[in-house]
């Protein structure tokens, strides 16, 4: 099941909100988070990550690009130091037509 949107924007996001948002375990964000450089969230006294919303949506590119996509985890490395841009956009499309379908399928079950 692809990621879920997050309808409210805060400052610091924690693991668990992270993984519920990416429908993933928090194990699997760990593990990216030892694999990707570009994630780098920050600890906070008793060492909880504090994930941004920069985080997320970095964490939501490696989603697409591993889950999605079918990339490898060298692949997804490659693609996003090759152009993060370019990545960023192809999520953004891939969760707009996620949120049409949606409607169009509430809207079909109404009918």
């Amino acid at each position: 099941m692809p990621y879920k949107d997050s309808e409210t924007v805060k400052l610091y996001y924690s693991i668990g909100e992270v993984a519920e948002v990416l429908n993933v375990n928090t194990s699997l964000i760990r593990f990216w988070e030892k694999e990707f450089q570009i994630l780098k969230p920050k600890k906070n006294k008793k060492g909880n990550r504090q994930f941004t919303k920069e985080d997320l949506s970095n964490l939501k590119m490696i989603y697409h690009l591993v889950k999605e996509r079918g990339f490898t985890l060298q692949g997804a490395k490659e693609k996003l130091k090759g152009g993060k841009s370019a990545a960023k956009k192809e999520v953004e499309i891939v969760s707009s037509l996620n949120k049409l379908k949606d409607f169009l399928l509430e809207l079909k079950r109404e009918l």
